[in-house]
């Protein structure tokens, strides 16, 4: 199907019995790899319909070659995450009617990310940053040591409880123009996962994951955009997590500590 190219039709596609069609959606959908096109696929419009809606219908009743992730369809794996009239969204939760009020859509796989296949973007670089910024738990104590107590009312708790819901779906990293503008950077997601050990007292690398994010390609890159924080679908905010990071590398270089 060359670039523009209409496929498919409301008349000529199977509609579930009870499942009404209100109405036209014209769909283009990123087809190939990198170098890849929009293609333009027609797809009845229905009452209630999310963006994944539409993506499955077009895999299944128009193009099964159509490559695309997803898994839970209720808004908790974010692993359908695409991007949706520019903007980075968990499909499964993007209504149509919200996005398109003219009956239209443009549905391409995530920004700052390669892609593998039509929608389905490269996950490997979002989380080798996560590993470069020393994103995961050090145990301060062994296991035979008894259990810390953490106070919940504790400065340290509530910092690490305020940035701890990420689940890696990679929308904000999707979302950022730093990224965009500077590849190495190592984005929000990785760096709100820093703030967070650095505030937890159970962790015994406080150091480390400071000096982690101390380089070019660290916190200080942030422009305070916030664009994360706007995009973030479980309410998270990174970039006061990466404010964070920034005043606690301050006072560690004021110490001596880095």
């Amino acid at each position: 199907v060359g670039h523009g190219a209409m496929t498919g039709s409301v008349a000529a596609q199977p509609v579930a019995p009870g499942d009404a069609v209100i109405g036209e959606l014209v769909v283009r959908i990123w087809r190939g790899g990198e170098d890849g096109r929009f293609e333009t696929y027609r797809v009845p419009h229905r009452a209630s319909q999310t963006v994944l809606d539409v993506v499955t219908y077009v895999q299944r009743a128009i193009d099964p070659t159509l490559s695309y992730r997803f898994a839970c369809r209720v808004g908790v794996c974010g692993s359908c995450a695409m991007t949706v009239n520019g903007e980075p969204r968990w499909t499964c939760r993007t209504h149509v009617s919200r996005y398109s009020a003219d009956g239209r859509l443009e549905i391409a796989p995530l920004r700052n990310l390669p892609v593998i296949k039509d929608l389905a973007a490269e996950m490997v670089p979002f989380f080798d940053k996560w590993a470069a910024a020393k994103g995961r738990f050090t145990p301060s104590a062994s296991a035979k040591e008894p259990l810390a107590q953490v106070k919940p009312e504790s400065a340290g708790r509530q910092a690490v409880d305020a940035g701890i819901e990420c689940i890696g779906c990679a929308v904000c990293y999707a979302a950022c123009d730093t990224v965009a503008w500077q590849p190495d950077y190592l984005g929000p997601a990785a760096l709100n996962r820093a703030w967070t050990l650095v505030n937890d007292v159970r962790d015994g690398d406080r150091r480390g994951h400071l000096a982690a994010v101390a380089g070019d390609a660290g916190c200080h890159a942030c422009h305070s955009h916030q664009s994360c924080t706007n995009y973030c679908p479980v309410g998270l905010n990174p970039t006061r997590s990466i404010a964070g990071l920034k005043r606690a590398l301050f006072k560690a270089a004021l110490r001596g500590e880095l």
